[in-house]
């Protein structure tokens, strides 16, 4: 994993806290919480009771609690469909850490809080999206900013296509149509290779 990657998950959660959060009372009827999630641009709502956060609902739990049910989502409180207890994790908490609970618990989205209050929510989707980013940002330095090796050249292989050749040098086995071509290559690179003229001209006969 590249290391800018490695960096975002182990960083803080609250580099990625949302903090536009949408808050309903548990007496409150589920088409409201439709209306402020869509006037809010947000997937779910946290419910409260006398102040204090005790629920969360989603788009998901209204989908399949109300509207799959035939339910009138303007006669069902958002106390009878919520999930609670609230899961949440600290601000100091990393990205792998909250990502590692939301897997344990199966949930899209979590709360940020600090002392009891609620600093906003994180979920799954933003960070993998910022993960995508990182990636793909890391490939883009790597195409075009200062060269990196991305394959060892000891483990290449250059194959050579000798299907036309007529002549190969007996060294590197590089392949020549003429005479001429081998000769000043076997002069030019092979030299002191020890062979010999007779050798040479055996090669041509």
């Amino acid at each position: 994993m590249p290391n800018d990657i490695s960096a975002l998950l182990s960083s803080p959660i609250e580099h990625f806290i949302n903090t536009n959060v949408a808050i309903l009372e548990g007496d409150k009827f589920t088409d409201q919480a439709l209306n402020l999630m869509k006037e809010r641009d947000v997937r779910s709502v946290l419910v409260s009771h006398v102040g204090e956060v005790v629920g969360i609902v989603s788009k998901t739990d209204i989908l399949f609690k109300v509207m799959s049910q035939g339910r009138n989502p303007g006669k069902v409180r958002l106390r009878e469909i919520m999930t609670s207890p609230v899961l949440a994790v600290g601000p100091q908490n990393t990205v792998q850490e909250t990502l590692s609970i939301m897997d344990k618990h199966v949930v899209r989205q979590i709360i940020i809080s600090s002392h009891s209050s609620v600093l906003g929510m994180v979920s799954r989707d933003d960070i993998f999206e910022k993960i995508h980013m990182a990636t793909v940002s890391t490939a883009h330095t790597a195409i075009k900013g200062t060269p990196v090796c991305i394959i060892n050249p000891k483990a290449i292989v250059y194959m050579k296509d000798v299907s036309s050749a007529k002549l190969m040098c007996p060294y590197c086995e590089s392949p020549f149509d003429t005479k001429e071509g081998l000769s000043n290559h076997i002069d030019r690179f092979h030299s002191g290779s020890g062979v010999l003229e007779g050798d040479v001209r055996r090669m041509f006969e």
